[in-house]
């Protein structure tokens, strides 16, 4: 069985860990050769990276290993790109989240203005990845996890329309693993679904089990009443992603005929998202207090004692994708799985240039997807301005255009005026200097 050479590109990622040990876990139906790591912090990525050394030389101390900042060492003799990179990092996230709430508006990673900042950063590091693996490793895949997704999968499509990429995200294997409980299940891997939408901004259409038995009606009825909550409470939840689950329930009434990604709370109720958020402590402070400290102290605890016992490092739900997909390529598995992809038609009635999330059958060639009809008009119509959004965003970042970007951020569903953008806008530039082009 051939064996595979892989590059975190993000190597400092306090998620790395939890994909070098989904890797290790998955070595039978995904064998390695060699794992490299790559981040253009070398201070930050030397904690994690010595930490899962000493993982690698337990667990398989057959398989290479190095952690480098050269693009050349990194990206050479790779069959695979795993990219997860934060450009600016948490403090960064940190001015996406509570500026625009200083001006009345939600502050969230991915969606409203603090996305729209967010990919104005990561357009550049994503395409530079993109030149480097096609540089040193042209026949390599790469499999992009970076946010915020949807404005990263535009600037591909735009910008490298012939690269190997294969754009992701873990939000709905998430929210099916919930289903899944909900229904009595043990795994998501246990229903095949139909979903359409754009990245964080989806709905499910279909839920059944393996043997074809409807299971929505039953999913349905606990969420009208709970959300996304199970009854029985599984890994303890944060408060702030604990109130995203239970408020799917009031997302679902607009149209309970599906079921909701649940991001679409942060555009269907953005006045009840800022009214339960704290301007001086948002959700980068919750990471930097919790994930980022516990995920660093492990990573040293092992190093210190130079044993992996030392530390405790959990697998993270999207490391199990990442791991499915890189499968599917290397094997031609025709797994089904939810990708972005250029629409093409798959959605009948939409744009056909639009970056969707939908199912595709994956093998090595890459993605099929597939066809998911006409969609109704409510849908349409939201997922018609989150494009928009995203489009202007992306000619922004070519143009150098402030206009555009300001049209972007007016446009948003998140945001109530021009005027109120604007001011977002020039706040946002002076906080992005070192991140931004300089526009016009």
């Amino acid at each position: 069985m051939k064996k595979f050479s892989v590059v975190i590109a993000g190597g400092g990622s306090t998620f790395t860990p939890g994909i070098i040990l989904m890797l290790l876990e998955n070595l039978k139906r995904f064998p390695l050769r060699a794992i490299k790591f790559y981040d253009n912090d070398a201070e930050r990525q030397e904690i994690i990276a010595k930490a899962c050394e000493i993982i690698l030389t337990e667990k398989a101390p057959e398989i290479e290993f190095c952690y480098t900042t050269d693009p050349k060492t990194a990206f050479t003799d790779v069959d695979f790109v795993m990219a997860h990179i934060r450009v600016g990092k948490y403090p960064m996230r940190e001015k996406d989240e509570k500026i625009p709430l200083r001006h009345g508006v939600l502050g969230q990673e991915t969606c409203g203005p603090g996305g729209i900042a967010y990919g104005m950063r990561s357009i550049g590091g994503v395409l530079e990845l993109v030149e480097y693996m096609e540089k040193y490793s042209p026949n390599a895949w790469m499999l992009n996890y970076s946010n915020p997704a949807a404005i990263v999968a535009e600037a591909t499509r735009r910008l490298k329309p012939n690269a190997k990429i294969l754009n992701i995200c873990d939000m709905p294997i998430g929210i099916e693993s919930r289903m899944a409980q909900i229904a009595g299940l043990k795994s998501r891997k246990e229903m095949r679904v139909r979903y359409y939408g754009l990245n964080h901004f989806g709905w499910w259409t279909q839920v059944e089990d393996l043997q074809g038995n409807d299971l929505l009606p039953v999913i349905r009825k606990h969420v009208a009443e709970h959300g996304y909550i199970p009854k029985v409470a599984g890994e303890p939840v944060e408060a702030s992603w604990n109130d995203t689950f239970g408020k799917a329930k009031d997302v679902w009434a607009l149209d309970p005929s599906t079921m909701p990604n649940t991001y679409l709370k942060y555009y269907l109720f953005p006045d009840y998202v800022v009214a339960h958020s704290d301007p001086h402590h948002t959700r980068a402070n919750e990471v930097m207090e919790h994930r980022e400290k516990n995920v660093f102290s492990a990573c040293r605890a092992i190093t210190s004692a130079g044993k992996s016992s030392a530390g405790h490092l959990e697998i993270d739900e999207h490391a199990s994708y990442i791991v499915d997909l890189a499968t599917a390529i290397a094997f031609n598995t025709q797994e089904r799985m939810l990708l972005i992809v250029p629409n093409n038609g798959s959605i009948i009635n939409f744009d056909p240039e639009a970056m969707v999330e939908i199912p595709c059958i994956v093998g090595s060639h890459g993605p099929e997807p597939l066809v998911m009809g006409k969609i109704p008009l409510f849908q349409k119509g939201m997922m018609s301005q989150q494009v928009a959004v995203e489009k202007l965003v992306v000619e922004a970042w070519i143009e150098k255009s402030y206009l555009k970007l300001w049209q972007a951020i007016t446009m948003s569903k998140t945001v109530p005026s021009a005027t109120v953008a604007k001011a977002i806008l020039d706040d946002l530039i002076e906080a992005n200097k070192e991140y931004w082009p300089e526009l016009k």
